[in-house]
């Protein structure tokens, strides 16, 4: 049986040193998206409030052509049935993008994403010192599941990115989700370099937990996607309305006072149609959260097998329904749920997107919930 090499401290304190070097640059990173957010043009509204209009009055217009037609006297022509467009289907084009037509956003823009991969190498280095030091895979514990969780979601951005996707719009939430995960990563999970307890000593550490941080990381560009296809829906639905901007104010000036959620809505509206408009269509935004949430799961499918095996050998039982096994298993479901969803009709859309966003929840509850407030057997992976 191998004897565990004693943590070296140096690499130890080099690994806190670049962990928090790395936040620090990332924080630039979301000052820089934030100034690309605020030069970002206007005129973004006007212009896809334009492509909605024209397009409603090319629609509209065409049963009243019908009428006028061989010297007054009338044609009468099928009439079309008008129907409320489902969700996430109109015909709208994408967003400028964060930075708009602005060049200034534009070059706030580019300087966010110079920093973020920066960042990530200072993160990156962190992890893999913190792994050196111990000699073995860096994700033994809750901080370094973190940290090394965050850098795969940032890699997995940037290799969005390098791909030629259109995702860069993803810059501010997800900086500022990385820094929100670092922050609780150094401040509350942090522990010291050490080895593992024997149950942890197996190959299938590589496997189980990379596969399990992999998933994570593409379902959380999933869910961002989602969540903002949400906000990006309803903002196309007002604008179809005609309830933006201008139209926006005057219906709710013409609300009642009593109707508190209405105005509450329409308040929150006013604040980030601007932002909304910037984003990709409803329609790209959905089918990019799809299509990750898709393309995982299977791999989602085979964390949970390897995880089984790898019971099998720690415990002699391949299924015992310790937590983390429980609602790993609730997480699979709940993605299963989601992708039927999408096959099925009258669900696709809005009521989809509600399912994939429960099935995330499912998975960070897995992670900090299960960890932190139940014991079970994972309980060794707590803080």
């Amino acid at each position: 049986m191998p004897i565990a090499a004693a943590a070296n401290e140096n690499l130890a304190n080099i690994s806190n040193v670049l962990i928090y070097s790395a936040m620090a640059v990332y924080t630039l990173a979301f000052l820089a998206h934030i100034a690309e957010w605020v030069f970002g043009s206007r005129s973004a509204v006007g212009r896809t409030a334009a492509a909605i209009t024209t397009e409603a009055a090319a629609a509209a217009g065409t049963a009243g052509g019908a009428s006028a037609q061989a010297g007054g006297t009338a044609v009468l022509e099928r009439p079309k049935v008008v129907t409320r467009s489902t969700a996430g289907t109109r015909d709208v084009p994408d967003g400028p993008g964060a930075a708009g037509t602005s060049e200034k956003g534009d070059v706030y823009g580019r300087i966010a994403i110079s920093l973020t991969v920066l960042s990530f190498l200072l993160h990156a280095g962190s992890v893999l010192t913190r792994a050196l030091s111990v000699e073995r895979a860096p994700w033994g514990n809750m901080y370094e599941f973190s940290t090394t969780f965050g850098m795969t979601v940032v890699g997995v951005y940037l290799g969005l990115l390098a791909a030629k996707k259109n995702v860069r719009w993803i810059g501010l939430p997800l900086v500022t989700t990385i820094l929100l995960d670092l922050g609780l990563a150094v401040s509350v999970l942090y522990t010291e370099s050490d080895q593992l307890v024997p149950a942890l000593h197996s190959y299938w550490l590589w496997i189980h937990v990379s596969t399990a941080i992999l998933c994570g990381a593409a379902f959380w560009v999933g869910a961002c996607s989602t969540l903002l296809y949400l906000f990006r829906d309803g903002y196309e639905a007002r604008l179809v309305e005609g309830r933006t901007g201008a139209g926006l104010r005057r219906y709710l000036n013409e609300l009642p006072q009593d109707r508190k959620y209405a105005r509450f809505k329409a308040k929150l509206a006013l604040y980030t149609d601007n932002p909304m408009s910037r984003l990709p269509s409803a329609a790209s935004l959905d089918k990019l959260g799809y299509r990750i949430n898709a393309t995982v799961f299977p791999l989602w499918t085979f964390t949970i097998v390897a995880g089984a095996i790898w019971a099998e050998a720690a415990w002699g039982r391949y299924w015992g329904w310790d937590p983390k096994e429980v609602w790993s298993f609730i997480t699979w479901v709940a993605y299963a749920c989601y992708l039927h969803a999408r096959a099925t009709a009258g669900w696709k859309g809005r009521k989809a997107a509600y399912i994939a966003l429960a099935a995330f929840g499912c998975y960070i509850f897995n992670y900090y919930g299960v960890n932190i407030f139940v014991t079970g057997k994972h309980s060794y992976a707590g803080v």
